[in-house]
């Protein structure tokens, strides 16, 4: 009698005493990923071993890791334009007061920086 495994037309090898499964990843299609694709990786692996285990099993993780990257820059680009439009950070500040630009400019790149964690990255 055939297992269920034999059945789905999967085959066996013996390596040394033990009979093993013949098991193998679906190819992988690499996606180029960034800073917050890279922080995603960790979190999954870390923090939701499960979702990690079968993306990698399923072949979505590169994806997958692409499309939160995409997102997380756009909404980062995003929040920095607005907040800087709204604290009325613009290049004539720049030009009077460098310091007092840079420090504004570095809190709301921080500020911008922790929602798209919260919201996109570690979600």
């Amino acid at each position: 009698m055939k297992s269920l495994f034999e059945q789905n037309g999967g085959t066996y090898s013996i390596v040394g005493d033990y009979i093993l499964p013949d098991l193998t990843l679906p190819p992988q299609k690499q996606s180029s990923f960034g800073k917050y694709g890279m922080l995603r990786k960790t979190y999954l692996k870390t923090q939701r071993k499960a979702l990690y285990s079968q993306m990698i099993i399923t072949g979505k993780l590169f994806d997958h890791l692409h499309e939160i990257d995409t997102q997380a820059k756009d909404m980062h680009e995003l929040l920095m334009k607005q907040m800087a439009d709204l604290q009325g950070i613009t290049e004539a500040l720049k030009a009077t007061d460098q310091m007092a630009w840079v420090g504004a400019v570095n809190n709301i790149k921080a500020c911008a920086e922790e929602i798209v964690f919260s919201e996109v990255v570690y979600r």
